[in-house]
């Protein structure tokens, strides 16, 4: 690969900063897209500062980097919102849950493989989005628990996250929560390019075996030391930003905002390739 591009480091631990490149050369390089992905393994956030990128283009360059989910219909059925204006997405409600560290798709067969999002409008106070290497947070475990932790099972549900926001549902929302098939994940996923990285999020319901409450606290104590200070980026949002994060190597949460804020994030989600193993 010829192309050369410069990046600069967000911090420590995970995410990387693209310089010099604009939505043509996004659109149109042949080289781009293979360097995107390696450059996001590498560092499993990119950030594209000051793109102010449209949905049109980033439809076109999403589907550039992989297979993109579709969320709804019109001209870009591509484009998932997130807002917390009911009025913008029927899920804003939903969406309360990412504020909470979680790694999307711990419920599904396979977990989504990254995420683009664009920020049209941001909050005067709060929104910002944080990210945690859960390749570090393996790394950072003594060699005793990487042993030990291979052969640990998590049972994930929706229940498990939604209960976090609403404590006390409805029988019709229990039976939508409880609808969702539960999944076993094992606490260390060891991916096919041969790096680990831990499985953790609200939707971990209980530990096989574990009593809940040991379980419990063995969950809790690898998320404090996943999502410490020196392993975590946080992303302070401007209009025309487009950042990317590898969904398999990353935990992530947005901060609190408020509902009547402003903010409004175009979403792409690049399908997932890799099960959790």
């Amino acid at each position: 690969m010829t192309l050369t591009i410069e990046t600069v480091k967000l911090a420590d631990a995970v995410g990387a900063e693209v310089l010099d490149v604009d939505v043509d050369t996004l659109l149109h390089d042949d080289e781009l897209p293979a360097w995107t992905l390696e450059t996001l393994e590498a560092n499993g956030v990119l950030l594209f500062r000051d793109l102010h990128i449209d949905d049109a283009a980033q439809v076109a360059f999403s589907k550039r980097l992989g297979h993109v989910e579709v969320f709804g219909t019109g001209e870009h059925p591509e484009i998932f919102l997130v807002t917390l204006d009911p009025a913008k997405n029927r899920a804003a409600a939903y969406l309360r849950g990412t504020f909470d560290w979680h790694i999307d798709g711990l419920t599904d067969d396979v977990p989504i493989k990254a995420t683009l999002l664009s920020a049209h409008g941001v909050a005067d106070s709060g929104g910002e989005t944080e990210f945690a290497s859960t390749y570090a947070a393996y790394d950072d475990l003594t060699a005793e628990e990487q042993e030990r932790f291979e052969s640990i099972r998590v049972v994930h549900t929706l229940e498990a996250a939604q209960r976090r926001l609403n404590p006390d549902p409805s029988p019709e929302e229990l039976a939508m929560w409880r609808s969702r098939p539960a999944k076993e994940q094992p606490l260390i996923w060891k991916h096919r390019s041969g790096r680990c990285s831990v499985v953790l999020g609200p939707t971990a319901d209980h530990v096989v075996g574990l009593d809940p409450d040991d379980g419990q606290a063995l969950l809790d104590d690898v998320m404090v030391r996943a999502t410490a200070p020196h392993l975590v980026y946080r992303h302070e949002w401007n209009v025309g930003d487009l950042v990317i994060w590898d969904n398999r190597g990353l935990l992530h949460r947005a901060l609190p905002y408020d509902p009547m804020s402003p903010r409004d994030m175009h979403r792409t989600t690049l399908s997932g390739d890799e099960e959790i193993q």
